[in-house]
């Protein structure tokens, strides 16, 4: 590689190259028992060449500096999070779900999700499953709007510990999996969570795209959300105040609405301070060794 290529990389560019050689060398390893192995790797590698030449050509047009800035790392964040359904259970077949609920149960004498039910209302319902889907929509708003204010220091820093976030959540997935108390827990439920407009097409719009993962431990959106809100403190304030009161409402919908354990949510707090505490370290140490190229 080059010392040009290299000195017009981001520290998220470098994080980006090493977590996909990581899905190719996993994917590699257990060749055997991957039953898409052969696809998987073929993904990845497209996602690394898709990077580099985006990387190449990226001041050429606006649009192409958008895509490389925004539009790419989404797609690449939920592209993998998507092949994660064909790795998981085929290398790590043993969920830990039962541990899981032995946990919450250790801490609230019950389960959570099922207590949960008496202060259950359709109204909070829908509004507790906005808050929860704002997961997808913080992340990008804080990204837009440090791209509309040609922050380029802040986004670079930002995208950073945001992929950060979600690779080491990625990382927990394969570690430990679980399905989460939707699945595990339905037949101790005892109402169904009804909405008044909203909740029931959101959850079957998220159930069709998302499909059946082992993405309960620990809980990215937890983890997601808190780091944006860390960053938006950082950058942007007065985003920080409007993202607050959603922030705080997805943490507890994600027990409320079932898809989590309080274990998970206590893993994914454990998360956003891991993504923050190590990713500005390696945002800085990564920074200023690619200057050294420049």
């Amino acid at each position: 590689m080059s010392s040009r290529f290299i000195s017009g990389q981001r520290p998220a560019d470098t994080l980006n190259y090493a977590f996909l050689i990581f899905l190719i060398a996993i994917t590699v390893l257990f060749y055997k028992k991957i039953n898409s192995a052969f696809l998987l790797i073929a993904l990845y590698s497209v996602l690394i060449l898709v990077q580099a030449v985006l990387q190449t050509v990226k001041d050429k047009s606006r649009s192409l500096r958008l895509t490389y800035d925004l539009i790419f790392p989404t797609i690449c964040i939920l592209v993998i999070f998507d092949s994660l359904e064909k790795i998981v259970h085929y290398i790590n077949p043993r969920d830990i779900d039962v541990f899981l609920i032995k946990a919450d149960y250790m801490l609230f004498n019950g389960y959570p999700t099922v207590m949960l039910e008496n202060i259950m209302f359709p109204f909070l319902t829908d509004i507790l499953q906005i808050a929860y889907s704002s997961y997808y929509f913080l992340p990008i708003t804080l990204g837009i709007v440090l791209v509309i204010k040609k922050d380029n220091l802040s986004f670079n820093h930002a995208l950073f510990l945001i992929m950060l976030c979600f690779y080491l959540s990625y990382v927990g997935y394969l570690l430990w999996p679980a399905l989460g108390p939707r699945y595990t827990l339905n037949h101790m439920q005892n109402t169904e969570l009804k909405g008044l407009f909203l909740a029931e097409p959101i959850q079957d719009l998220l159930n069709r795209l998302e499909g059946v993962k082992r993405d309960a431990f620990p809980s990215g959106h937890t983890g997601i959300a808190l780091t944006v809100l860390y960053l938006s403190y950082c950058f942007e304030k007065k985003l920080f105040t409007i993202f607050l009161p959603f922030v705080l409402g997805l943490i507890f919908s994600t027990v409320y609405l079932r898809y989590h354990y309080v274990v998970d949510v206590i893993a994914g707090i454990v998360l956003a301070l891991i993504t923050i505490i190590l990713g500005e370290r390696l945002y800085e140490y990564s920074k200023k060794r690619l200057d050294t190229y420049s």
